[in-house]
């Protein structure tokens, strides 16, 4: 088990070390509360001339963010809105930044999140480190309604009108405790002054949040691009099933709901591939997410797939999301 994956355990889990991180753990609370007190004194930052939306998180790991900014997408296009979207662009590597991200590109240039939400969604989408920076340049080359932030929940140079936090309901917060000594990036208490809690994997809303779920949609060939439906593979089969996500349990979870066989290779968050680190025995398809297709399609054998999945928040948060437009765009509803 890797450092990371044994980091995570602890945290969720339960670890008598992690008090040993205890007096890290005040100063990185020191820092992040410092921060989020200047933003809220009104000190520096940029304010964009159309409303902004951060779909971000308060935990370390994977819960289920990109599915959802795609939701969002689709759902403000449904609406006549024209939206665009700024990232931090984890991992990428252009040539200048800020940095507009487009299909043709490779991951190592445009970052696999990126990538992945525009070739799925054709968005305008802008990386930068500064996402400040990001948001101006966007605008610079877009005429839009309304700019989602792909995370930057804590990118407080930013301003922002509407916060969307995402949690796994089953993981929830772990140990409730800060960077190192927990999974937090800020204090549970940060909760109470968002706008919207969504909890992925609840059963229905609660006083916690609103519920989504997360829809397996279809399969997808890395090398043909050809799309089957979930009865492709027979129920029992056998697949090497490939993570390298923020929670890469998640996925293999599913593919045993769906009633198939995965043999887990659990990759880093971001992780870079080559042919030789996938090259698994014994010979069976392998069924990766299409985050990692992003990065793999080059060198894809025929029988690698990806999972595509759909975020479906439940239909209260449709309605309040859909009153938070009006409220921000009163003049297209």
């Amino acid at each position: 088990m890797a450092l990371s994956d044994r980091l995570l355990d602890a945290w969720y889990q339960g670890h008598p070390a992690l008090g040993l991180l205890r007096p890290l753990e005040w100063l990185y609370r020191r820092v992040a509360q410092r921060k989020r007190a200047t933003f809220l004194a009104g000190q520096g930052g940029y304010r964009p001339p159309v409303p902004l939306i951060v779909v971000g998180n308060i935990t370390v790991g994977g819960t289920g963010k990109t599915p959802m900014i795609l939701w969002l997408i689709e759902h403000c296009r449904a609406r006549g809105l024209r939206v665009g979207v700024v990232s931090r662009g984890y991992g990428a590597k252009p040539p200048q930044l800020p940095w507009r991200v487009r299909a043709e590109q490779g991951a190592k240039l445009a970052g696999d999140e990126p990538l992945l939400i525009v070739r799925r969604s054709g968005v305008p989408l802008v990386i930068d480190p500064d996402r400040s920076r990001a948001v101006q340049a966007l605008l610079e080359q877009e005429e839009l309604d309304l700019v989602l932030s792909d995370d930057g929940l804590q990118h407080y140079r930013m301003g922002r009108d509407l916060e969307l936090v995402l949690i796994d309901a089953a993981r929830g917060l772990g140990n409730g405790r800060c960077l190192p000594a927990g999974p937090l990036r800020e204090p549970p208490e940060r909760l109470e002054s968002v706008d919207a809690v969504l909890r992925n994997g609840a059963e229905a809303d609660s006083a916690e949040g609103f519920s989504f779920q997360l829809h397996p949609a279809e399969l997808v060939n890395l090398r043909s691009g050809e799309r089957v439906g979930l009865d492709h593979f027979a129920p029992g089969q056998a697949v090497h099933a490939v993570a390298g996500i923020g929670n890469p349990r998640r996925f293999f979870r599913t593919l045993e709901a769906l009633n198939w066989r995965p043999i887990p290779h659990a990759f880093a968050d971001h992780a870079v591939y080559s042919p030789a680190a996938l090259d698994f025995a014994p010979p069976l398809p392998v069924l990766m997410t299409e985050k990692d297709a992003v990065k793999c399609r080059a060198f894809a054998a025929a029988d690698w797939w990806y999972l595509a999945v759909d975020a479906a928040p439940s239909t209260a948060f449709v309605a309040w999301f859909d009153g938070q437009l009006a409220r921000l765009l009163p003049d297209r509803f």
